[in-house]
């Protein structure tokens, strides 16, 4: 891996903070989901203008849990010190930066927005984020894992609340639910430590502040 000054650094996260709130986030250029030529474009429906809002919003939600995850990746690779770790915390933020642009493609055809919240969300979770890959590697592999968990959960949760007709945003939804579990995958086989359950717990409450404005806003 090419070692890279602390200002190419702060120049590299600043690039990466702007792509991903305001410009077009580097992709690994995987077919969106909802029009993966292999399987042929899945048709849209009609739906109610309260169902669409619904649906919207849940892809909002889902949207600026990958911008959170973005910057959580890159806080955390920052300040950790394993070169190999940093590779595959660099590897899922590309991963995530597919279902950036996929969950946003899919609020554009809704005809809504991305949460406004979207900028201080990145902030704080980029401090989460390098303080997690500044206590150790296990620490910071564990939070990693503990975040993936709860990202699938938040996602067979909204599996489960999207109307039975959207076949379009089940899609996005199931290839990201497969991303993740990858991801907690790797950071366990890679020597996570468990994350005692208050911090769980902490984890949790916030996810629930940050689901529960985003919906709205």
């Amino acid at each position: 891996m090419r070692h890279y000054s602390p200002f190419d650094q702060l120049i590299m996260n600043a690039d990466t903070a702007l792509r991903t709130l305001f410009g077009q986030p580097v992709i690994t250029q995987r077919p969106y989901p909802a029009d993966d030529p292999a399987k042929g474009e899945i048709p849209d429906v009609e739906f109610s203008d309260k169902e669409r809002k619904h649906i919207a919003s849940l892809m909002r939600i889902n949207h600026s849990g990958e911008v959170s995850a973005q910057a959580l990746y890159q806080g955390q690779s920052l300040t950790s010190k394993n070169k190999d770790i940093k590779e595959k915390l660099q590897q899922a933020a590309l991963e995530e930066n597919d279902h950036l642009e996929w969950t946003k493609n899919r609020i554009n055809e809704l005809g809504s927005h991305t949460s406004l919240l979207n900028p201080l969300l990145y902030g704080g979770s980029f401090a989460i984020g390098a303080f997690a890959g500044a206590i150790g590697d296990k620490w910071n592999l564990g939070f990693l894992a503990e975040t993936e968990h709860q990202v699938v959960a938040h996602l067979e949760e909204h599996l489960n609340k999207l109307p039975g007709g959207d076949l379009r945003s089940r899609a996005i939804l199931e290839q990201m639910k497969i991303d993740e579990q990858k991801h907690a995958t790797t950071a366990i086989e890679n020597g996570a430590s468990e994350l005692p359950p208050p911090v769980k717990k902490l984890m949790a409450a916030m996810s629930k502040v940050m689901t529960g404005t985003t919906y709205y806003i």
